[in-house]
């Protein structure tokens, strides 16, 4: 994740003293340069941002498969609780003619 947000949005690469009265000049030469420097420095930023995109994408396709993996795991869990207790709670009230159930030891 970009943390330091001058590297995403630094200050001007060629600040220029501009005199009162007098309107701006550059060479066609000035200008392509600038205009390659400026494309070069936002194609970085997109390669950047791309990678960090990319690794956030991975990071939370990992999540959601810990998180499937920890939601089977409770409810397997909690299917083993409600037999336990049904074992455990069918030898007590136990009456041959009306024998307990599942959903009797739920409700």
């Amino acid at each position: 994740m970009i943390r330091d947000l001058s590297k995403m949005y630094p200050p001007a690469r060629h600040p220029v003293p501009h005199q009162p009265g007098q309107p701006f000049k550059f060479t066609v030469t000035e200008s392509c340069d600038r205009i390659k420097e400026e494309f070069q420095f936002l194609q970085a930023q997109y390669h950047s941002l791309k990678l960090e995109c990319e690794k956030l994408a991975s990071e939370k396709t990992e999540m959601q498969r810990h998180y499937v993996m920890y939601y089977e795991m409770s409810y397997g869990l909690n299917i083993e609780m409600h037999k336990q207790r049904f074992f455990d709670n069918s030898g007590k009230n136990h009456n041959p003619h009306n024998p307990m159930q599942l959903h009797d030891i739920i409700r």
